[in-house]
């Protein structure tokens, strides 16, 4: 390839993040409205799929061999390709007698192989680019990442709905989606491999004496501020990790037991068009403005965005509209509100990880992420079953505060991310 052509970031962020987050949306969000469609009640889908963030939450543990053996991109290349086989293993397992055990251990492998694929791209976008180029990229990043997790919620979802409608059998159409699938992360990972410059030396990472697993823990939790921001990191997104396992349930359970009793095709095509829309402009916009007036001026706005049109799914709920139209309009300003705010958030992780061994750094502050995802997620079916849907997004609305309070105690410069010049 030529070599001014690979390093241009614009060719290769977009399909290193579609290969981190299409993992990710499958494991935490997809294998949800699977499991619905299999026969699996919402109790039993938010406990164990929330169990799935696990490794995203204690991959810190394994993150310092990724700084210290070999490139970041012979990394994630090769996690990559366990993904697909992964994959294809989930698809052959659920047309068996025993696919909710077996499904669920190819989906543990996935979450491993994912949750080190993380490690090792983000800690590739952090070296390949300069601060400034962090967040004018950062919209690009996220968006392209939110994009491989809408396109999980939406075209892969219409796909099974259509398979489903074809065959007359769940089972079949959600088996062969995930084959399907497979195939496409394979060929993704060649892709990468084509698209992402050479940008580091092998002799780089010979393990050295200076660079210990207890150092690069203990140094991260000597940070200034550190508990604030490992506070703000658990609390960001408090109220969407309840509602990010509900939300699809809601759209697709019976009127009759509060949803809105939506098709698998509807649900897929909200997430999979509008959704997407919405999202990309959310997303590049929330980097434009950081990388224009640094992120303390944006902030709080950001927050809020991400938050607020939660309460929408309320006003669904209490109304019960029987045209799709509503449902759909909701997820749309939802989707714009979340790619503006996730901007935000992804340059403060940056921030929190800058230093000597970033890439470890950052795989801790983003297993406190996950981790602020999986506690909630894993009760989120039983809250919902206790308080039904309105009391379910009444709560999640009010989740959020404890958050939003925090940007007024969490530090940062007010002027990180903004372009230099």
């Amino acid at each position: 390839m030529n070599q001014r052509f690979s390093k241009n970031p614009w060719y290769w962020i977009p399909p290193l993040y579609l290969t981190e987050g299409i993992p990710y949306v499958l494991i935490i969000t997809v294998s949800v409205i699977m499991y619905k469609k299999l026969g699996i009640d919402n109790a039993d889908i938010g406990l164990y799929t929330s169990f799935l963030y696990l490794p995203w939450v204690i991959k810190p543990l394994w993150s310092p061999l990724v700084d210290i053996y070999s490139t970041k991109r012979k990394w994630f290349l090769k996690m990559q390709l366990l993904l697909s086989l992964a994959f294809l293993g989930v698809g052959l397992a659920i047309p068996t007698n025993q696919f909710f055990v077996l499904s669920l251990a190819c989906f543990w492998v996935a979450s491993f192989a994912s949750a080190t694929n993380d490690i090792a791209s983000d800690g590739y976008y952090l070296l390949a680019l300069k601060e400034d180029q962090q967040s004018f990229f950062i919209g690009l990043r996220s968006t392209f990442y939110r994009v491989a997790m809408v396109t999980g919620q939406g075209l892969f979802v219409i796909l099974a709905g259509y398979l489903e409608t074809y065959y007359g059998d769940n089972s079949k159409a959600w088996s062969l989606t995930m084959i399907l699938i497979a195939g496409l992360m394979f060929f993704l990972t060649l892709i990468n491999l084509w698209a992402t410059p050479n940008i580091e030396k092998e002799t780089n990472y010979i393990k050295q004496e200076s660079l210990t697993f207890a150092k690069v823990f203990t140094s991260f939790f000597q940070k200034k501020g550190i508990w604030v921001a490992l506070a703000f990191i658990l609390m960001y997104r408090l109220g969407e990790s309840q509602l990010v396992k509900m939300a699809s349930p809601f759209l697709l359970d019976g009127r009759e037991i509060g949803g809105l009793g939506l098709n698998t095709s509807d649900v897929g095509l909200i997430y999979g068009t509008l959704g997407i829309i919405a999202l990309s402009l959310g997303g590049i916009l929330g980097g434009i403005v950081i990388s224009r007036d640094g992120l303390g001026k944006w902030m709080l706005p950001m927050i809020l965005a991400l938050n607020v049109p939660n309460f929408f799914y309320y006003l669904l709920a209490y109304f019960q509209p029987e045209s799709v139209f509503y449902a759909g309009l909701v997820v749309v300003v939802e989707q714009l509100g979340y790619g503006f705010g996730f901007a935000a958030f992804m340059m403060y992780l940056i921030y929190v990880a800058d230093g000597p061994s970033k890439t470890s750094h950052y795989a801790i502050a983003t297993g406190f992420m996950a981790l602020g995802m999986m506690l909630p997620g894993m009760i989120s079916g039983y809250v919902q079953q206790w308080l039904g849907y309105e009391g379910f997004f009444l709560w999640v609305v009010a989740a959020a505060i404890p958050g939003i309070l925090l940007v007024k105690i969490v530090k940062f410069p007010i002027d990180y991310g903004k372009k230099k010049g």
